[in-house]
């Protein structure tokens, strides 16, 4: 069996991890068509002039970031977001002591699609069916989307998988990408339905 490492080695320890079976790294990777992104940028964190986005960034014409406020969705809409991608669960969106506005009928009044891929514990695993349903959203059409979470480790976990399953980026690739969007480690062993082994030392 071969083994090889999806991360550099200069990566903390913490998040050293070694991918088996199948995933190997591959070729310089493509440009994505579904978002127009590009192995020769690299994404840039996005400042808003009103409301909040936690860690927001662009790349292409993917938006990634955590739980928007109001006034962010409306300047998301004048930039020119046309769709909104909430993996956020039913549970989180219910607790208005953080989530204090109905936020799909708040996406609907400003006439954007509002789409829920819910990610997170057991009743919503991350899975690559997740990833398949987010690639099915970007091939809808080739307006500007923006994909949150809470924080948008979520967001940039589901997009780096995204590169991997469906684009065929090379692991490491994927993974910078979704690294400079915000992503922890986890999630996107498990949208990728591998398995991912701490690195010897």
């Amino acid at each position: 069996m071969i083994v090889r490492p999806l991360l550099r080695t200069c990566m903390p320890v913490a998040v050293s991890v070694l991918l088996l079976a199948g995933c190997t790294l591959g070729p310089r990777p493509a440009d994505d068509p579904g978002t127009g992104a590009s192995p020769d940028t690299a994404p840039v964190e996005v400042k808003i002039l009103d409301g909040v986005v936690p860690a927001l960034h662009r790349d292409g014409r993917l938006f990634t970031g955590g739980q928007p406020d109001r006034p962010a969705l409306v300047e998301l809409a004048a930039l020119g977001v046309a769709t909104v991608v909430n993996l956020r669960t039913p549970q989180e969106m219910s607790d208005t002591t953080k989530v204090r506005y109905d936020e799909a009928a708040f996406v609907d009044s400003l006439g954007l699609r509002y789409v829920t891929i819910p990610l997170g514990g057991k009743e919503y695993p991350y899975t690559p069916a997740a990833v398949d349903s987010f690639a099915a959203v970007l091939g809808a059409g080739r307006e500007l989307v923006f994909l949150h979470c809470l924080s948008g480790s979520r967001a940039g976990n589901l997009y780096a998988a995204y590169l991997a399953r469906v684009r065929g980026w090379p692991l490491e690739s994927a993974w910078d990408r979704g690294m400079a969007m915000g992503m922890t480690p986890l999630p996107f062993a498990q949208m990728l339905g591998a398995d991912l082994v701490p690195a010897a030392r």
